[in-house]
């Protein structure tokens, strides 16, 4: 089979009636967002009978709760089911989801996005179609002001976040290292159990990863349609990426191997500009601290007027949201080398973690530390 495909439409896509749908929504915080959230996943357009819905709480201590549960009272003709989510992150919240779920497929959603009205028909045509055992779209990512717009347009482009085709958007299907909010066929978690509970951030990197080392498949979509809603402010996305940063060094620890280049970078830069303003404060010449500062500020320019056009209101914003996200992911990274400077040697690294039991299965795999290398 080719590795791309011309984009598709699954308005006429010919649902698999017997085929069962677990979404798990690991959730925290998300009074605001949960009820466009799980209002998209029940707005599907898949019986509902054949869908079932956990919803992973994180022990929320804002109203998410208590909307959840009235959704779910509003909503009795759907198994929606709100599960205790103790471990407080989003891979202890899926697992919890997974040692319920029952699906044939089994999809993770978060609370930050809203998946299109066919987002299971594309998913389960596109399955069928390319026999990925991963499948998903690109995210279309949006804020509610002009700071949170230009951190969704910084997000978006290929000069903040490199060749990430998910984040980028894609016109035609591919295979691709990793996604997000994927759809899985419910035999990759009997074969390299579940996510990794170690990992605050990048636990579904991680499991991507375990995925194509064992020799599976991914492909992204563009049929598959779903909006993410950004960080609306510059400390939280510093949080964000700092965390993807410190945690993408523990997923190449553990995996034993780097996913793509483009990881190391951000890295790279802090290294260089770090070196720079030192050369520049002990000669006291300027010039070596341009050398870095002026290449990049000038391509952080040009990148911001491409990424605002049709939105001048957040030209002022898009070259810090750059910064922030290069800055922050690659200091990040660098702080995880100190972090687990002593753990490169442990032959135990490559194990997930914790593996739940899933309802109705006989066997799970209880260490997949042989999955790669």
């Amino acid at each position: 089979m080719s590795s791309e495909s011309p984009t598709k439409s699954c308005d006429n896509a010919e649902t698999t009636a017997a085929v069962s749908v677990s979404i798990i929504m690991p959730v925290y915080n998300e009074v605001d967002a949960i009820e466009r959230s799980l209002g998209s996943v029940i707005s599907q357009d898949y019986p509902a009978e054949r869908l079932q819905i956990l919803v992973a709480d994180g022990m929320s201590d804002d109203r998410t709760r208590m909307v959840v549960e009235r959704i779910i009272r509003e909503n009795p003709e759907h198994d929606i089911r709100l599960l205790d989510n103790l471990g407080r992150t989003a891979a202890s919240g899926f697992n919890a989801g997974l040692s319920q779920a029952t699906g044939d497929v089994i999809v993770r959603v978060d609370g930050h996005c809203e998946i299109a009205p066919d987002y299971l028909q594309c998913c389960l045509a596109t399955a069928r179609e390319t026999g990925a055992e991963c499948v998903g779209g690109p995210m279309d990512t949006k804020g509610a002001n002009a700071m949170a717009r230009a951190i969704a347009l910084a997000q978006s482009a290929r000069f903040g976040v490199g060749g990430v085709a998910f984040r980028t958007g894609c016109t035609a299907g591919r295979f691709v290292d990793t996604l997000a909010f994927g759809a899985y066929q419910r035999e990759v978690f009997r074969r390299l159990g579940g996510y990794d509970e170690e990992l605050v951030r990048n636990q579904d990197d991680e499991f991507n990863f375990r995925l194509t080392q064992a020799g599976g498949k991914i492909w992204l979509d563009p049929s598959i349609r779903s909006v993410y809603y950004s960080r609306a402010s510059l400390r939280r996305l510093w949080r964000q990426y700092f965390q993807y940063g410190l945690y993408k060094l523990r997923v190449m620890q553990k995996r034993r191997a780097v996913p793509s280049w483009r990881h190391l970078v951000p890295a790279g830069f802090v290294v260089m500009l770090s070196i720079s303003i030192l050369a520049s404060v002990l000669t006291q010449q300027p010039w070596w601290m341009l050398s870095i500062l002026g290449p990049y500020a000038t391509a952080s320019l040009l990148a911001s007027l491409h990424a605002a056009r049709g939105d001048w209101a957040t030209l002022p914003f898009l070259p810090l949201a750059f910064s922030v996200l290069h800055l922050s992911y690659g200091t990040g990274f660098l702080a995880g080398l100190w972090r687990w400077r002593k753990t490169w040697s442990d032959r135990a690294l490559s194990h997930p973690g914790v593996i739940p039991d899933m309802v109705g299965d006989t066997h799970v795999l209880q260490d997949s530390s042989a999955v790669g290398p």
